[in-house]
């Protein structure tokens, strides 16, 4: 997805607003399945140093950036698939007004959703670092226990505040998703109600369609809800429950990228094309 969208781009002046959210979504989950696993070895390798020298704050940190960056560029590329493929009534006069402005608002949607996923990060770079750098700091015995619940009470609602923050572009891809099946659940039942008996492309088209935004939006929430549960319990790195949620989350982003590619032809050719060469090279 990553090779393809980057091709329609190299060489143009202007970038599609598809192929930007295709680009900014296939790096993130390519660079978090690369952190990830670059985490799990020094966990395994390199144990002692990971938590002596704090690296698992900063692991933590960008495991966090990365989430919320995939999180809110899957939730744009919903709305703009809402946006260009659903029709609407008037009063749904937003979505014409978004449609006509949607490319030159979507790089700036994008570094939005770049910068609210580091400020729903920062927190967590201080759960373990910062706050306890503060409490060596030598205090006052009377006060002591009272700055110290009271540091731990704001870090604590800081990270609830980062948490609850992580549901705004799951209400934009639910709702949109929502809007998209409808609008063509709508167009498939008038073209059933029309059809004379032959097979219709079309009709295909928009039954493919409809599978497509149902899968991903089964993936999307199934991925949200793991990485917040990941975010709420405090589990052991490497543990049986922290283990199964990451696989999950690995295994989401994965049949999500194949779902695009199932439904989109540009996909299919590069796809089959880098097959084709495996193939040859290994005979």
């Amino acid at each position: 997805i990553l090779a393809a969208s980057s091709s329609s781009c190299i060489g143009s002046k202007t970038w599609s607003p598809y192929d930007m959210i295709m680009i900014s979504l296939s790096s993130s989950r390519f660079i978090l399945h690369s952190w990830s696993t670059l985490n799990s070895f020094i966990i395994i390798f390199c144990e002692r140093s990971y938590f002596e020298e704090n690296v698992f704050v900063v692991s933590n940190t960008v495991f966090v950036f990365l989430n919320c960056s995939g999180l809110w560029f899957g939730a744009w590329l919903s709305v703009f698939y809402c946006i260009k493929v659903a029709s609407f009534t008037q009063s749904f006069f937003f979505f014409s007004w978004l449609k006509q402005r949607i490319a030159r608002l979507m790089p700036w949607m994008l570094i939005t959703s770049l910068l609210c996923s580091f400020t729903s990060a920062i927190p967590f770079a201080w759960t373990d670092y910062g706050v306890q750098d503060n409490f060596t700091a030598p205090l006052p015995m009377t006060n002591s226990s009272e700055l110290r619940n009271t540091r731990k009470d704001t870090l604590t609602l800081l990270i609830y505040l980062c948490e609850a923050s992580t549901a705004l572009p799951l209400i934009l891809s639910v709702v949109s998703s929502v809007l998209l099946i409808q609008s063509l659940w709508v167009h498939t039942r008038q073209m059933q109600n029309n059809a004379t008996g032959f097979r219709d492309p079309s009709l295909e088209a928009h039954i493919k369609a409809i599978k497509s935004v149902c899968s991903f939006l089964i993936l999307y929430i199934t991925y949200f809800i793991c990485f917040l549960l990941l975010l709420v319990h405090d589990f052991s790195p490497l543990s049986n429950e922290e283990s199964i949620y990451v696989a999950v989350m690995a295994a989401c982003p994965a049949g999500h990228s194949m779902v695009l590619i199932w439904s989109n032809p540009k996909f299919q050719e590069l796809t089959a094309r880098i097959l084709h060469h495996t193939n040859c090279h290994v005979r």
